[in-house]
């Protein structure tokens, strides 16, 4: 009888030890079904949306991003870039919203807080997964070459006078990106910004109306005016930045800050994934933007298009989001813009 409990002992103790192998085995290897350690790796190809046309700010981060990491190996599934423009983004967040998966991503900017603030979209980037930032861009002020203001408080002078006076012309809608830039440092300079008149030319006709005096002040951003600085065909008044930008030109485009105004705009640039993605898709993505941004590959990418690098992860990003947004609201409010 002590034989017999003696070998049901012994064979109880094995299969106990085989169990508790195998479950630390399973827990190690991180193979769990959605537990923690799991992990996530695309076995499709991915697309980047850019809510936009070809050739603008948000198609041409999309298309470097997707070559980059192409190019570097740091994703090695292909990945593809296609372009849903309308409604300042909304028909590319309506599109990510609808498909949601983690494998259809979207590159976006301060317009996804502007334009459900000022109710043209039902989304906005609560309504997503922010993944990571990666660059930072930054507002110019241009005025023609021959006009009489040569710098942003000789401008804004006049316009504390009577702000109507001077029309201010911008390629996006108002209450979104050219408009709120350019408001946020008038405000700071003392201008009473319900009386700015700001006209929207979504037609890439804005340029044109400043040559040919249609419209006094061009607000855009940097990249747009280096080549018509170059040809001495504009001035471009002050820059929205925090300091002043190396690179050619560029250098020579004096802050708002630097003439005393105590404000600044960024037009940060990064990527969001659908709602509520998965924890192991999402720690895949935020690894591989890291790497990215990090890369030497997309150092030069930036140098050449005049961007800054500025990184945050998953959860700076969208504490920092929310920060904006409650800021921009602001502004809307006080404009009568907010929905």
């Amino acid at each position: 009888m002590k034989k017999l409990l003696s070998v049901s002992v012994l064979i109880f103790l094995m299969v106990f030890a085989a169990a508790c192998s195998s479950g630390g085995d399973k827990e190690a290897s991180g193979s769990g079904d959605e537990g923690e350690g799991s992990s996530w790796t695309p076995e499709n190809s991915i697309e980047i949306v850019a809510p936009s046309g070809a050739g603008g700010g948000w198609d041409t981060t999309a298309r470097m991003a997707a070559k980059m990491f192409g190019e570097t190996g740091i994703i090695e599934q292909d990945i593809g870039v296609v372009n849903k423009p309308g409604g300042g983004g909304a028909v590319g967040w309506a599109y990510i919203k609808e498909r949601n998966s983690p494998y259809n991503l979207f590159v976006s900017s301060p317009p996804i807080l502007l334009v459900p603030l000022n109710g043209q979209s039902q989304y906005g980037h609560e309504d997503f997964t922010p993944i990571s930032n990666l660059i930072a861009d930054y507002g110019a002020f241009a005025v023609k070459a021959d006009a009489k203001w040569d710098n942003l408080n000789e401008l804004f002078e006049d316009m504390k006078k009577d702000p109507s006076s001077i029309t201010v012309v911008g390629a996006s809608s108002p209450g979104s990106m050219d408009h709120i830039q350019f408001v946020k440092i008038a405000k700071a300079a003392g201008v009473d910004i319900t009386k700015i008149k700001y006209v929207s030319d979504q037609d890439g006709g804005a340029l044109t109306s400043l040559l040919n005096g249609s419209v006094d002040v061009y607000s855009t951003g940097i990249a747009e005016t280096v080549e018509q600085v170059k040809a001495g065909k504009i001035k471009v008044l002050g820059i929205t930045a925090e300091e002043r930008l190396e690179g050619d030109v560029i250098s020579d485009f004096q802050t708002a800050k630097e003439q005393g105004i105590d404000a600044s705009f960024v037009n940060w640039r990064g990527f969001f994934g659908p709602p509520d993605m998965d924890e192991a898709a999402l720690k895949f993505y935020e690894e591989k933007f890291k790497a990215l941004s990090e890369s030497s590959e997309f150092a030069e990418i930036r140098n050449k298009y005049g961007w800054n690098e500025m990184y945050m992860n998953s959860q700076e990003y969208k504490e920092f989001l929310d920060k904006e947004k409650a800021d921009i609201k602001g502004l809307l409010e006080e404009l009568g813009l907010a929905k």
